[in-house]
């Protein structure tokens, strides 16, 4: 009886509860202000970046994360795959995304935030299809524009769509016409546009400064300038202050030349670097982002006020201005003070300095998106404490543990092994939260070490300064005759292993999981002997900031427990098991391919691929298992990222195999896309792999890699994929835009797809408007096309509503460059194998952006 009526109590209680928190949600739905506190920036929600997707259209998430069960599970595991498919990729109101087409998103719509709330959708508008411009080597990661643009939208409970502009001028036509509602861009706010658009609050503020190779002319006063050119980016503010220099200098003979580029910002500084006496304009802020990672240029004079960055909206939307400016007003870290790393003073800045190395496992750019096991984990205890984060990257040949000690960041990590030897150097470690022995790995054409006695005149060559060294020492001191050797210190580890892959060393010692993935995916490679127990890792803090090391000590305590660390666990240290499997497909003579041949056939047709090819794909993505969700969240049967597939107008869940099928075709067409003359078309099927597979960003580092090592920038077999296997080692991608790449992933891809699409194109014709047969059978490589499609009406498929433009006009500023006009829609973008001396295509797009190199 008591039992029964404390019941009735607690339930009259919840539903009171209950009652007054929708009064209360209700109440502030209808407030106009943010609640966030300066001190405080609003925590984005997402505990772990690796479940976001990159480029918008993010860079595939295909094979790395193709991690389904081979066999079609049952009902319980559907349902399994589809509540955390629905957990994580869900719509701002805590359910899933319904089917949306393309459509939806090409309404015209010029209210206010009222009229955005009743379609519960906000459209941001911005001049690349990349969310990531370049690696961030030294920045707060959580404070680009994509990213604030998305928080906004949470903040505001609105799904966040994204559409592409060629130029700032159609950027903002769309924002006034009613076909974007706010233009999240690196956008220069000048009178003339505010009579066009109603502009936020700065976002940040720059000048324009003069840059040139480092044998380019004297930049450190525009008048030792003479008989320059100005090479700039058609329809940019950087072009009007070459135009305004020109004209202030009219004895200097200086003259503008106006180029149209894809968003490959480096084929802009090729070009002024290979040309005598040129000259580009840039804002100071990315100049000195492009420092980073190129040695090549130099910066000089700053030829402009300081200029605010600010993002657009329709000058009548007065309300959603106010929210904007709410927001980032309460969200925005304008500076960094010089602070200690005790806790009090890291939560008063709001911002995390988090320092790693650009590597496999602790942070890079993949696909578009930051990920890293590190990273990730860095990221989720600064959303936790409602921070912002900022990454620092140390070079590869500078000790990390040096800079923790130092106090150059408040906690550093990338996956580091305790050892009493960091320990000494000022550094105290956190809780470990992962253990790995270390393991022989050596070349397959030599014996396998698999025990101690193999080790008998084998030579083991180490990473300099490793912790791989101490464990050869202790082998040799127990009387084993193995020689070792250190290799120079600027070889990196992953330098070491391609050295032992191709021969040239013997063996080498490397933590366990990294053997086991490499060893997966290179044939040359063999893993052997246990040397070591499992081995903790953990993060380091500076001595002396008990107060952090506890917060710490805290959050890993609990987050290592949880599903999302195990994801990452097995993201970051399993080898994919598509990528990696021995498994052959079933290939018969007279039967179907796959289960779901009528629908990869009405697809591929669609847009022009060989539906052989896309069927080799799926089963190496998948193997036809269509309710497969990889370790980040890739779905289905050809492993389609949830912001992938609502780019491509087909919001998650995608486990049904004709939304799955089209969202994945559709992407491979707007990758093809990209690819220009001069790539050959026979080429340019394994260029759209590699991009699918890795993202156009490292393929586009690759080429131009190859270009500088002698091979060919336009071959992919044994030309580019040997430059991408070299994107893995520091001498190469510290130079490299898009930084570090798991080269081997995309080789393999490409390579395993070839393969089973020549065993397919033996027993299935082709029913495809764009024929891509094999002309050998012994080599993979060698293909020819009958015939190309002209359909890339769009660079994105969000832009395809946008209306056709006419041939082409020439800009009045432009002494040799067409221009087309600022409203046009339609791609025509220079590939970046292409020669940047070339004649430049009728319809190339202006990029225009921080992250490419351009200001609008």
């Amino acid at each position: 009886m008591v039992t029964g009526k404390m019941e009735s109590v607690r339930t009259l209680h919840r539903a009171l509860a209950f009652a007054l928190t929708a009064t209360l949600i209700l109440w502030l739905a209808g407030c106009d202000r943010d609640t966030a506190s300066p001190q405080a920036p609003v925590q984005t929600g997402d505990t772990v970046e690796a479940v976001q997707q990159e480029t918008a259209p993010p860079s595939e998430a295909s094979s790395t994360s193709g991690d389904g069960p081979q066999e079609l599970p049952g009902e319980a595991a559907t349902t399994a795959a589809e509540e955390s498919a629905e957990q994580f990729y869900g719509t701002a109101s805590g359910k899933p995304a319904q089917e949306e087409p393309v459509e939806k998103t090409a309404y015209v719509e010029t209210g206010d935030l009222n009229a955005l709330k009743e379609r519960g959708i906000i459209r941001f508008v911005s001049l690349t299809g990349d969310n990531q411009g370049y690696l961030p080597r030294k920045a707060i990661v959580t404070q680009t524009h994509w990213e604030l643009a998305e928080r906004l939208a949470k903040r505001l409970k609105l799904e966040p769509r994204w559409l592409i502009a060629q130029t700032p001028e159609q950027a903002i036509q769309m924002v006034q016409e009613g076909r974007a509602d706010i233009v999240a861009e690196n956008l220069t706010d000048t009178e003339e546009r505010r009579k066009l658009v109603a502009f936020s609050q700065p976002i940040t503020q720059t000048a324009d400064v003069l840059v040139t190779g480092l044998n380019g002319p004297d930049i450190s006063d525009v008048k030792n300038l003479r008989g320059t050119e100005f090479i700039v980016l058609a329809g940019s503010t950087y072009a009007e202050t070459a135009h305004r220099l020109v004209a202030e200098n009219p004895e200097a003979n200086l003259r503008v030349r106006e180029v149209y580029l894809n968003d490959e910002r480096d084929t802009l500084f090729d070009m002024v670097t290979k040309v005598d006496n040129a000259v580009t304009v840039l804002h100071k802020s990315i100049a000195e982002d492009t420092l980073q990672y190129r040695d090549d240029l130099k910066v000089g004079e700053v030829v402009s006020e300081p200029l605010d960055i600010a993002w657009a909206m329709r000058l009548d939307a007065k309300r959603l201005k106010t929210r904007v400016n709410n927001f980032l007003t309460r969200t925005l870290v304008t500076a960094l003070p010089e602070r200690t790393s005790h806790w009090h003073a890291i939560k008063k800045s709001g911002v995390l300095r988090f320092a790693t190395y650009n590597g496999p496992t602790s942070y890079f750019l993949w696909r578009g998106t930051l990920r890293g096991f590190d990273y990730q984990m860095a990221k989720a205890f600064a959303d936790k404490h409602k921070l912002e984060l900022k990454v620092i990257v140390v070079p590869h040949d500078e000790d990390l543990t040096e800079w923790i000690a130092q106090g150059k960041a408040d906690i550093g990590g990338a996956s580091t092994t305790i050892t009493d030897a960091r320990k000494k150097k000022g550094v105290d470690f956190s809780e470990p939260f992962i253990e790995t022995p270390q393991n022989i790995i050596s070349n397959r054409n030599q014996p396998q070490i698999a025990a101690l006695a193999d080790l008998a005149g084998r030579t083991i060559v180490l990473r300099a300064y490793s912790a791989f060294i101490d464990t050869a020492q202790t082998l040799q001191e127990n009387g084993l005759d193995v020689e070792i050797k250190i290799a120079p210190p600027e070889e990196s580890f992953a330098e070491v292993l391609n050295k032992v892959a191709s021969g040239e060393y013997d063996a080498t010692i490397e933590d366990g999981y990294i053997a086991e993935i490499q060893a997966a995916l290179r044939p040359e490679l063999q893993i052997g002997l246990q040397v070591s127990d499992p081995l903790p890792q953990g993060w380091m803090i500076k001595r002396g900031n008990g107060d952090l090391l506890k917060q710490v000590n805290r959050f890993m305590g609990r987050f290592s427990r949880g599903e999302e660390f195990d994801r990452l666990v097995a993201a970051y240290f399993k080898p994919d098991k598509h990528l990696v499997q021995r498994i052959s497909a079933r290939v018969v003579p007279g039967e179907d391919l796959s289960p779901f041949d009528k629908l990869v056939k009405k697809s591929s047709l669609k847009r022009d691929f060989d539906w052989r090819l896309i069927t080799a794909q799926m089963w190496q993505e998948s193997n036809f298992n269509p309710k497969a969700v990889s370790p980040v969240g890739a779905q289905g049967l050809l492993q389609v990222m949830p912001r992938t597939g609502a780019d491509m107008g087909y919001p998650p869940p995608l486990f049904e195999p004709d939304r799955n099928i089209e969202a994945g075709v559709k992407y491979m067409e707007w990758i093809r896309n990209r690819f220009k003359d001069p790539l050959p078309l026979s080429e340019k099927l394994w260029f759209t792999l590699a991009s699918y597979n890795a993202g156009l960003g490292h393929v586009y580092d690759a080429q131009r890699l190859a270009e500088q090592l002698g091979l060919d920038p336009n071959k992919w077999f044994d030309n580019v994929e040997v430059a991408m296997l070299k994107l893995s080692e520091p001498r190469y991608f510290e130079k490299a835009r898009y930084g570090y790449a798991r080269g081997a992933e995309p080789v393999a891809y490409v390579r395993k797809i070839s393969r089973l699409y020549v065993a397919y194109t033996d027993v299935a014709e082709g029913e495809i408007a764009m024929t891509t047969e094999p002309a050998s059978r012994t080599t993979a490589s060698r293909f020819t096309v009958s015939g190309q499609s002209c359909r890339y009406d769009c660079w994105t498929p969000s832009a395809c509503g946008l209306p056709a433009p006419p041939r082409e006009k020439r800009s009045p500023q432009s002494e040799a460059a067409p221009c087309p006009l600022q409203s046009a829609a339609r791609l025509s973008l220079q590939g970046p194998g292409q020669s940047p001396l070339s004649p430049l295509p009728a319809a190339a797009a202006a990029l225009n952006r921080s992250g490419s190199g351009a200001s609008p």
